[in-house]
C-alpha cells in the first residue's frame, strides 16, 4: 500500500512541480529587503550582499517555467532599489500626513499593515515587470497572509498610496490606481465578470489621482474610472464610471426606536 501511494505521489510531482523552497525563500526575500530598508539593526551594505544571493536562487528555482525568455540579474532588480524606496518613503509620507492616529513615521513602518502590503506589493512589482514567473505572487500573498490585504503584483499603482486599517482590501491583477489615493478596509476593486477567456483583458478598475474610498465599497469592472479628486462613500457598489469631483454614497435606511416598557 505504501508503495502504491508513495507511487502516485511522484507520478503527480512530476506533472505538477511545485518547490516550497521558491516559497519560502521568497519570504525570506522580502522580509530582508524590508529590513535592508528600515531596520536600525540590519547593515544595509551586508543585506544587499545576502540579498543577492537570495535574488540568484529564488531565480533559478523559478526561471525554468519561463518559455524563451532569459533569466534576469540581479543588477536588473538592483537598479531599481533607489525608485522603489523613494516611492516608499512617498507612501510612509501619505500615511502620515492622512492619519489622525499616527504617532510618527516610525510607528507606520512598524505598525501599519497598509504600509507592509504596500511595499510587498512595490517590491514583487519589480519582480512582475521583470517578467520572473511565481516570485511576485508568493511575495504578495506573504503580505495577504499577515495583513488581509490582497493586492495583486500584476496592478499598477501610482506614488503616495494610502490603506487605512486595511483587513479584507483585494486590488485585481489589471486595477490602475493614480496618485495621491486613499483606501479603507474591506474595500473591493475587481472584475464584474470572472471568465477565463478574459485573462488578457482589462477587468479591474481604474482609480484617478486623489480619490478617497471609504470601508467596504465594492467597485467592479476593466470599463470603469472613478474621475479624480472623488469621494466613494462606504458600502457603495459601483460597476459605471463616475466624473470626476463627485460625491457617491449608499442610501441604506436606519431606523432607531425606543424600547417599548414592560
Amino acid at each position: 500500500m505504501n508503495s502504491n501511494l508513495i507511487h502516485v505521489i511522484n507520478q503527480h510531482k512530476e506533472t505538477v512541480k511545485v518547490s516550497l523552497t521558491l516559497k519560502e525563500e521568497s519570504q525570506r526575500f522580502t522580509k530582508l529587503l524590508y529590513k535592508a530598508f528600515y531596520d536600525c539593526d540590519t547593515d544595509a551594505e551586508q543585506a544587499l550582499k545576502e540579498l543577492e544571493v537570495l535574488f540568484v536562487k529564488i531565480r533559478n528555482i523559478a526561471c525554468p517555467q519561463i518559455k524563451n525568455l532569459p533569466c534576469k540579474r540581479w543588477d536588473d532588480f538592483k537598479s531599481n532599489i533607489p525608485e522603489l524606496y523613494t516611492n516608499l518613503k512617498k507612501d510612509a509620507e501619505a500615511i502620515f500626513n492622512n492619519d489622525p492616529a499616527s504617532q510618527s513615521v516610525e510607528e507606520i513602518y512598524l505598525a501599519y499593515p497598509g504600509f507592509f502590503a504596500i511595499s510587498t506589493y512595490r517590491m514583487a512589482r519589480v519582480f512582475y515587470k521583470l517578467k520572473l514567473p511565481l516570485i511576485p505572487r508568493l511575495m504578495t500573498e506573504y503580505a495577504h497572509c499577515i495583513t488581509g490585504i490582497d493586492i495583486h503584483p500584476g496592478a499598477n499603482i501610482g506614488d503616495s498610496f494610502f490603506i487605512d486599517h486595511g483587513t479584507g482590501v483585494v486590488i485585481g491583477e489589471t486595477t490602475e490606481i493614480h496618485s495621491n489615493v486613499k483606501v479603507y478596509q474591506g474595500v473591493t476593486l475587481g472584475a464584474l465578470t470572472v471568465k477565463k477567456q478574459y485573462q488578457d483583458t482589462k477587468r479591474h478598475p481604474t482609480i484617478k489621482s486623489n480619490v478617497t474610498i471609504y470601508a467596504n465599497a465594492t467597485i467592479l469592472g476593466g470599463d470603469t474610472i472613478i474621475g479624480k479628486n472623488s469621494i466613494i462613500g462606504g458600502n457603495t457598489w459601483l460597476t459605471e464610471s463616475v466624473p470626476e469631483n463627485s460625491i457617491v454614497t449608499h442610501n441604506h435606511k436606519v431606523e432607531v426606536f425606543a424600547k417599548t416598557k414592560k
